[in-house]
């Protein structure tokens, strides 16, 4: 019960990594706000969320790479719940498939508006009612590996990711006096891929534990740095990939 009586907002909490973070919030006592763009998700998760224990969630609807349905989205989260203690940037989209000499400058400009842009919109209004709230705060950023080293099948999605690791260091530099940690939490292939629903019985993994990751893998590190137990932890990035990135060969 490490978040007993705060709240947690979660992005892209409909699926995948971003329903496993909001269920192990919800089971270790949060609060939480499932936020997604997608109704239906979002409500199937928050309903299983409410039946494993009621008035645990409420489901936002929003567009995160906007500045206004943040801000919206922030209000709606703290009239609801009372509050926000915790926010993590789960929500990403991909360009899979697509080189530079493919790639539309439409979806590449997608691609950062709601991988990068929704981290600095997110954090600069959740955490801007963290700071009012004067208890300080912990801000998750989910990375990937792809933003560690070039892609054959991908432009936007690696550089996007990239960003992510350096704007958590920025943040974390700026958020520390007030109290609020940010982090970064990396994983490599876990679950479905990047915007889909179903995980292909055939997907490829490099990584030297000999098994794909699960999102329950990287739920668990969420919490962990989430957690008072990292409370001297900030502009960190913690990898969750099977040793991929530094242990395994490249994918």
């Amino acid at each position: 019960m490490r978040f007993d009586n705060k709240v947690a907002i979660v992005t892209g909490g409909g699926r995948n990594v971003g329903q496993a973070i909001a269920r192990r919030f919800v089971d270790e006592g949060a609060r939480v706000a499932v936020v997604d763009l997608d109704p239906g998700r979002g409500q199937a998760t928050v309903d299983q969320l409410q039946q494993a224990r009621s008035g645990s969630a409420v489901f936002v609807q929003c567009d995160v790479s906007s500045s206004e349905d943040v801000q919206r989205m922030v209000t709606e989260v703290v009239d609801a719940l009372g509050g926000v203690d915790v926010l993590v940037n789960n929500v990403a989209i991909t360009d899979r498939g697509k080189t530079v000499l493919d790639l539309e400058e439409d979806e590449w400009r997608r691609v950062f508006a709601i991988t990068v842009d929704s981290v600095f919109l997110c954090t600069k209004y959740a955490g801007r009612q963290m700071v009012a709230q004067g208890g300080g705060g912990a801000v998750v950023n989910i990375g990937s590996t792809s933003g560690f080293r070039g892609r054959h099948n991908a432009t936007a999605y690696p550089a996007a990711k990239g960003a992510v690791v350096n704007l958590t260091r920025a943040l974390a530099a700026q958020l520390g006096p007030h109290g609020i940690r940010v982090n970064t939490v990396t994983p490599n292939k876990v679950g479905s891929p990047v915007g889909e629903d179903e995980e292909p019985a055939d997907r490829k993994r490099n990584n030297v534990l000999g098994r794909g990751a699960v999102p329950d893998d990287i739920a668990t590190a969420v919490a962990f740095i989430a957690s008072d137990e990292a409370g001297f932890v900030t502009a960190a990035d913690l990898l969750v990939d099977g040793g991929s990135l530094y242990a395994g060969p490249a994918d």
